[in-house]
């Protein structure tokens, strides 16, 4: 080896181990910020029920507190803060954090020392040694009043390192809703322990597709091209909204047979699953001509493009709109590899997006 190289070498590894490092550091300085304003929340709830008249108490002495810690701190102990202080305490003393309901995201993301350094240094209840994300992501995680839906977002946030804005978009477009239709009371149950566990082909499909980012009309004022064109270009966020695993493979792929020639508008591939995932786009209604081309595309790819160590191939086709019957009864009765599924490309409001899921 090269000393250029060796040195090459040796940097990556270096830099590898300076990079975990800091981010170590980041998580540990945000859990620790976190556990705090749950600390300080807790000693706010207990003074408060000690209060003869609560809701008065409890308002001067968060002013007076406030003053005081500004006073003595600076900024960052608003009236407005520290309710929302008081807020963390109340919504997670009532219920497990991500780590109690996941021991493994808790070892990932938190190591033995650390956790025992914060312990050093506060005593606190066990409950409060679970906060993992930022002091941002759970102002907006403890506003959402479900229960198991809260639970789900901040498990997939974690195991996925969501910004805050990506956390937001997926709560925005129903990313809990569309998967929790086609489950059952403990598939749902799952959700709230596990997040989204990939297992069979049908865990990876959503109805409706969330499509807002492509910044296009409602309207058919466009064309199938034009859609798959807006797609790549918006590729991270088309891969982002199709789910866990997915790794682009190509466009306009290009089959033969008897002289004659077909085009898949896009090929995925999915690593959880190791299959292919071929997508069709259509405008407007679905067809069932729709469903029988797409079933000859995984039929070519299952005979002629997969590897024997390789599971079956998904075709999914988006649509503006779809009969259920025409899916129904095109497809075969216990059909586990073609779906259809509706795509929005302007994000409803969360009103219209639960209304559109309950009447499927």
């Amino acid at each position: 080896m090269s000393n250029d190289l060796q040195n090459k070498v040796i940097f990556q590894q270096v830099a590898e181990l300076l990079q975990n490092a800091r981010q170590q550091v980041l998580r540990t300085v945000n859990s620790t910020m976190t556990i705090t304003y749950f600390e300080i929340g807790r000693i706010i709830v207990e003074e408060e029920q000690n209060g003869k008249d609560r809701a008065e108490y409890g308002k001067q002495l968060l002013k007076g507190l406030s003053q005081q810690l500004t006073d003595e701190f600076g900024k960052g102990f608003s009236v407005d803060n520290l309710q929302n202080m008081r807020k963390l305490y109340l919504v997670y003393s009532i219920s497990e954090t991500v780590s109690n309901i996941s021991e493994d995201i808790n070892q990932k993301y938190e190591t033995a020392s650390s956790i025992s350094k914060i312990q050093d240094r506060i005593e606190l209840p066990k409950i409060a040694l679970n906060f993992i994300l930022t002091w941002s992501h759970y102002l907006f995680l403890m506003n959402i009043e479900e229960q198991k839906e809260r639970k789900f977002y901040e498990i997939e946030a974690i195991k996925y390192k969501w910004s805050l804005r990506e956390l937001k978009r997926q709560y925005n477009s129903a990313l809990y809703t569309r998967l929790s239709l086609s489950r059952d009371k403990e598939g749902i149950l799952e959700l709230s322990k596990k997040g989204q566990i990939i297992e069979k082909p049908k865990d990876i499909i959503k109805d409706p597709y969330i499509l807002e980012f492509l910044g296009l009309p409602e309207l058919n004022q466009y064309s199938e091209s034009q859609l798959e064109e807006k797609i790549i270009n918006k590729l991270e966020n088309f891969l982002m909204e199709l789910g866990h695993g997915f790794t682009f493979v190509s466009r306009q792929q290009r089959i033969t047979f008897d002289d004659k020639h077909f085009r898949i508008d896009l090929v995925f591939y999915n690593r959880i699953l190791k299959s292919f995932v071929l997508i069709d786009l259509k405008i407007g209604e679905l067809k069932h001509q729709d469903l029988g081309q797409m079933q000859m595309y995984v039929n070519y790819y299952d005979r002629e493009m997969r590897l024997e160590d390789e599971n079956k191939t998904i075709g999914i086709i988006l649509c503006q709109n779809k009969s259920e019957a025409v899916v129904k009864y095109t497809l075969p009765e216990h059909n586990e590899q073609i779906f259809a599924s509706k795509y929005k490309t302007v994000l409803p409001s969360v009103e219209v997006l639960k209304k559109l899921l309950e009447n499927k």
